[in-house]
């Protein structure tokens, strides 16, 4: 079992982060021991690790949400939750064209400044 600093040194969060995250409902499956602190099994981390990857992917945390609580609802939700990882796929896919034509300009502007430096 990881502790809440285990799980915020693990994952690059602050603890204040993780506890917005189970206010939010993000973390419903996190069980407490008898002192009310809040304890995660190695599934919880990897649950945790994905819900980092959406939301640093551009997930809103609404739809976060949305995914846990179809998660949680069982296996009869799964063709959701796929098709919400196939939406998510399609707009990390766009946000590295859009990225890639951003560096492209970036490129050539280097490059314009490189060949102007060398004549000089």
């Amino acid at each position: 079992m990881y502790s809440i600093k285990d799980i915020a040194s693990i994952c690059d969060l602050s603890v204040h982060t993780i506890r917005f995250y189970d206010k939010e409902g993000l973390l419903p499956f996190v069980t407490r021991n008898d002192s009310g602190n809040r304890q995660f099994s190695e599934t919880d981390l990897e649950m945790i690790k994905l819900i980092c990857c959406l939301k640093n992917s551009g997930m809103q945390v609404k739809e976060i949400k949305r995914y846990i609580d179809l998660f949680m609802q069982g296996e009869s939700t799964a063709p959701l939750r796929r098709q919400m990882m196939i939406d998510q796929r399609k707009s990390i896919l766009a946000q590295i064209s859009d990225l890639k034509k951003q560096l492209n300009i970036i490129e050539l502007k280097i490059a314009y400044y490189d060949s102007n430096q060398n004549a000089t």
